[in-house]
């Protein structure tokens, strides 16, 4: 019988992990519907943003901000330092999710030292600076407090430094890689460039606006409220991502679960039933054997 209680260990053992999985998928997927929302509210604003900053922008105002500016590259004189902004989560448990942007942010950083930048990583998660701390790169910023709840101040703590050395002319570009939440089942990797600004298409059509400042003065407000947008798109969109791979994760641990129990549980029978068999069987000889 010493199998059998090893069984019957194993099966309380899974039947503890099957709850605990079940309760981080439920948990996951109330936390993804707060997250889908607030990645939803953020479209609209960040599509009327580029559509106003693409009505202003003409080629003339291009060359008078140093966010449109496009620095030469580091082989023709420009600024050699370039920043990569990666956005990770804090906590595992979600598949491949952070491996996957861990996995971006290595050939984004592969192919911009190719082209002869010094990269310098901002990492936006404990995962993501876990990975990199471990392969011994330096970190030129690291946070680990934004969590799965970003809002626009955290979104301007982490870019405004920057901001202020591309407009100095002592960084030639600055990308993000980041989750891109097209649905709860799929949440691929994907580089955003932030700076230099890629201005929206230009409309072939203008509209017939009374401008009150002059548009000089309302992209000198707009363009680094633009970049901010975009970086805060970036932290709601890979919470939202987080959420909906570790819903994911969890739900196939808990079925994978329920398989192994099933095993579990069906040898645990048979093993119970040879048991009593053969406590039968000997009961049965042993009485023969008394009546002669």
């Amino acid at each position: 019988m010493a199998k059998g209680r090893q069984l019957k260990g194993r099966i309380n053992s899974v039947q503890n992990t099957r709850k605990i999985t079940r309760t981080m998928e439920l948990v996951s997927t109330s936390k993804l519907k707060r997250a889908q929302d607030r990645v939803i509210s953020a479209r609209p604003y960040a599509e009327a943003l580029a559509s106003v900053i693409a009505d202003l922008v003409t080629p003339e105002l291009a060359q008078q901000f140093p966010l449109l500016r496009r620095p030469a590259p580091p082989a023709k004189g420009g600024p050699s330092r370039a920043a990569l902004i990666l956005v990770t989560s804090n906590r595992g448990l979600a598949g491949a999710f952070n491996s996957n942007l861990i996995k971006e942010a290595r050939r984004r950083i592969a192919a911009l030292e190719a082209e002869g930048y010094t990269v310098e990583l901002h990492a936006v998660g404990k995962k993501g600076a876990g990975f990199f701390k471990y392969l011994g790169r330096p970190l030129k910023a690291e946070r680990q407090d934004i969590g799965d709840k970003p809002t626009a101040e955290h979104a301007a703590s982490v870019v405004e430094s920057l901001l202020q050395e591309f407009e100095a002319g002592q960084l030639g570009l600055l990308e993000m890689v980041h989750c891109h939440f097209a649905s709860a089942l799929s949440t691929p990797p994907t580089t955003t460039r932030l700076l230099p600004v890629d201005a929206p298409a230009e409309r072939t059509r203008r509209p017939d606006y009374l401008l009150k400042p002059n548009p000089e003065e309302l992209l000198q407000q707009l363009l680094p409220l633009y970049v901010r947008n975009a970086v805060y798109r970036g932290l709601v969109e890979t919470a939202a991502g987080e959420h909906g791979a570790r819903r994911t994760a969890m739900k196939n641990a808990t079925d994978n679960a329920g398989e192994i129990l099933e095993v579990l549980k069906r040898t645990y029978n048979r093993q119970r039933q040879a048991a009593i068999t053969q406590e039968i069987s000997e009961i049965v000889g042993g009485a023969a054997a008394l009546q002669g």
